[in-house]
This record gives C-alpha cells, structure tokens and sequence, in this order.
C-alpha cells in the first residue's frame, strides 16, 4: 500500500515536470495574434524587458482562480525597475483555448489589464504549448531582458524570489 502511494505521489509530480524547457536556455519566440488579430511577436514585446510568459485557458479553473493574484502581481511589479531592463516588467499570456470569444471574455471578466495576450485558438494542440514543452496549465517562464529564461514554475508567485533579484538596486 506504502508503495502505490509513493508511486502516485512521484507521478503527481513527474507530470508536473517540464523537461523541454531548462533555466539558461534562450526562450523560443512566438509570433501569434492578439485578440484583435493583430500579430505580436514576444521578441520585441521582451527587448530590454522582463517577461512572465505565462500558458492559461478560460476553461481551466485553477488559472481563473490564479488571475485575480496575477493582476495583483503584475500591478506591484509593472512599476519596478529591473537591472539590464531599460522597459522594465511585464506578463505575456499564452491562451491555449479553442474559441476566441471564451478567451476575450476570459480577458475581460478577470481584468487581465497587461496588453500582451496572444493565441494561435489551439488548445492542447497549441504551437506555443508544443514549442515551450507545455503540458499542463497554469505554468508560466521568467525570462529577463535579454530573451533567456530565467526559471520556469506552475504558479506566478513561485518567481516572485527570481524576480525580486533581477530588480535594481
């Protein structure tokens, strides 16, 4: 009985494990639309900026519930200055829904008010899922100024100790 369990417990885990991605690799660009179609490319969103590249849906519970944390989050560190980032910091989100109008509504109910949201309306299929190794959401990259990923994590706050060392003196 002890062994299923810690065969369960180290299977929770093990899925909750990206491998494809590692700290210190440079962070692959995206290039996708905004919900007003227009294309954003996460290179020129992050240079000379910090980035939270963060992967959510409208239909998955545990990011709706982490929203209103994030607009928090993003509220306190927007304002901050970062070494080496002349733009400072800001969040990315990554929406791997099927339909646009779940993932506007998503944006606006839960006042996502950064203006950096992109999808290419995938869902698990998502490139930009594929291309960071996504296999679960929520999970979000920190990325500093110069487009190299500083630490990877399921929930936001999980950078707040990375992301409090890259802020100016």
């Amino acid at each position: 009985m002890l062994f299923v369990a810690l065969l369960g417990f180290a299977f929770a885990n093990a899925q909750y494990t990206n491998t494809k991605m590692e700290v210190g690799q440079k962070a692959p660009d995206l290039e996708y639309s905004n919900p007003e179609g227009q294309t954003m490319k996460l290179s020129e969103i992050n240079s000379k900026r910090v980035i939270l590249l963060d992967f959510w849906a409208s239909w998955c519970g545990p990011c709706r519930m982490a929203n209103p944390g994030l607009v928090e989050f993003y509220k306190k560190y927007s304002t901050k200055k970062f070494k080496n980032a002349k733009k400072g910091f800001s969040i990315v989100s990554v929406s791997l829904d099927k339909e646009k109008q779940p993932w506007i509504d998503a944006i606006k109910k839960d006042n996502l008010i950064w203006p950096y949201h992109i999808s290419d309306l995938g869902g698990w299929q998502s490139k930009p899922a594929a291309e960071y190794g996504v296999m679960f959401v929520p999970q979000c990259f920190l990325i500093d100024a110069n487009g190299v990923i500083i630490g990877k994590y399921n929930r936001a706050e999980e950078c707040i100790g990375d992301l409090e060392k890259m802020m100016a003196d």
